[in-house]
């Protein structure tokens, strides 16, 4: 990740109109988006994030505090996450149990994932946010706009349900 410094400078350029200094910084906020979208929009992923860099892309002068971006961004992601999964709604196809690896088997990433997929959005982004972005349930709570206590029943739903997929 850039130095504090050189991302405040690449904000206030791109607030500027600065396209260079927007352009880079969109590059440097990719990766980190990628990586938020992915496990809560599932194959619908890369659609979540390039909505999230484009409300970025609009949305950067308002922007107050450049030191905020990570944070800013994060809420973006995640709003934007979870409303692509809705959009495309409907259950995943049917598993084949027996195409799944088991436990042991290098494709572990790729059991998770299947897992998620079981998982409604609501359930994927508060398991990701807290269990893999390690945020506490308030500031879970603040990003997905619900109470505290809907983020710990929510959370205790998706583990439930993930623990339940996961032993099938």
């Amino acid at each position: 990740m850039a130095e504090p410094e050189r991302v405040a400078a690449l904000v206030r350029g791109a607030q500027k109109g600065d396209s260079l200094a927007m352009q880079e910084l969109l590059d440097l906020l990719t990766p980190y988006v990628g990586r938020l979208c992915g496990p809560i929009a599932l194959q619908d992923g890369p659609d979540a994030a390039q909505e999230t860099l484009i409300a970025v892309f609009r949305g950067i002068s308002r922007l107050r505090d450049p030191a905020a971006l990570f944070g800013w961004v994060r809420a973006i992601a995640v709003r934007e996450s979870v409303r692509v999964a809705r959009r495309q709604g409907g259950p995943p196809p049917p598993l084949d149990l027996e195409a799944v690896p088991q436990r042991g088997d290098p494709q572990l990433a790729a059991d998770v994932r299947d897992v998620l997929d079981r998982l409604s959005p609501e359930h994927r982004a508060v398991l990701v946010l807290r269990d893999v972005e390690g945020l506490d349930e308030r500031t879970v709570g603040h990003l997905l706009d619900i109470s505290t206590g809907t983020v710990k029943s929510r959370l205790h739903r998706a583990r439930r349900g993930f623990r339940k997929a996961w032993e099938r």
